[in-house]
């Protein structure tokens, strides 16, 4: 972050004009079909309330016609334009690790990162995402049973979902992924950190739902560019509780028909609030006010 604080005459504008200049942060998002996000206008909505000139700018690779390939130019020119930092979303949560210096803990441990801290010519990968669905989980739906809990979804958002729910106290976290090795992968991962008896993969879906208290999906179905569900609504019932990290929309498919279950929900949205709180405080060494952002995203 950039720190000015005096007070100037604007250029042109004569003796009585004046330009205040103030701390300032540049940072952005990376990640495919992301022109929906309400990011942006959450952190420059904080920044400004905390008297910063905010800048957040999207990097939409579906747009400029790009992939995960871009990555490594990417966070060149972040680095060359004095970016304070990079929020990262699907598809490149687990791609872009290679191309960072170091890795925060919780960053190594999920193996997804969804932060990139740039400064003094280094590149720190962070995860708030695990925080932030935790602590939306405690604030939401933290009362219901957790004995089993089935995650659709084993990519970067799944690993730090999976981690969430077991670091709240669920009892086993069962993964379900179109991609096998993929899912066998995060399970092996969460058995090393957790214990052996903690997560598994699926052999039956529907064995699997009926024996849980709880469904997630990680997945991006849902989202207003992937509409559907990866959960198979014909298996919801009332008492299942059903989370999803999806927020554009906020009532997704899946959450829609879980309510008309009579399962209680838990939408992507807080997870999306909780996950910039922290992404904000690493970008701009701040505490920002959780509130706050929360008031705004419901605003939004």
């Amino acid at each position: 972050m950039t720190e000015k604080r005096s007070r100037k005459p604007a250029p042109g504008s004569g003796a009585a004009g004046y330009l205040w200049t103030c701390p300032s942060a540049l940072v952005g998002l990376v990640g495919a079909g992301i022109q929906a996000s309400r990011t942006p206008a959450l952190h420059e909505r904080e920044g400004a309330e905390q008297g910063l000139r905010y800048i957040y700018k999207l990097i939409d690779l579906e747009l400029f016609g790009l992939d995960t390939n871009a990555l490594p130019d990417i966070l060149d020119a972040a680095q060359h334009f004095g970016f304070a930092g990079l929020n990262i979303t699907h598809p490149c949560k687990q791609a872009i690790i290679p191309f960072l210096d170091e890795l925060s803990h919780d960053a190594a441990a999920l193996g997804a990162v969804n932060t990139v801290v740039l400064k003094d010519g280094r590149r720190v990968g962070h995860n708030t995402d695990w925080w932030g669905f935790a602590e939306s989980f405690r604030r939401e739906l933290s009362d219901v049973g957790r004995d089993r809990v089935v995650q659709f979804g084993a990519g970067g958002a799944g690993a730090a979902v999976a981690h969430a729910l077991l670091t709240l106290g669920a009892g086993e976290v069962t993964i379900v992924d179109t991609d096998r090795t993929r899912a066998k992968n995060l399970v092996a991962s969460l058995r090393d950190g957790f214990g052996q008896s903690r997560a598994s993969m699926s052999g039956s879906i529907a064995e699997a739902v009926a024996a849980a208290d709880g469904v997630v999906n990680t997945t991006p179905l849902g989202m207003a560019k992937y509409p559907g569900t990866a959960v198979p609504v014909d298996l919801l019932r009332p008492g299942l509780w059903v989370a999803d990290i999806v927020y554009f929309p906020l009532e997704t498919e899946l959450l829609r028909q879980a309510r008309a279950q009579g399962c209680r929900t838990m939408s992507g949205g807080g997870m999306a609030v909780f996950q910039a709180v922290g992404s904000f405080r690493l970008f701009t060494g701040r505490e920002p006010d959780a509130a706050r952002m929360l008031r705004h995203f419901s605003e939004m």
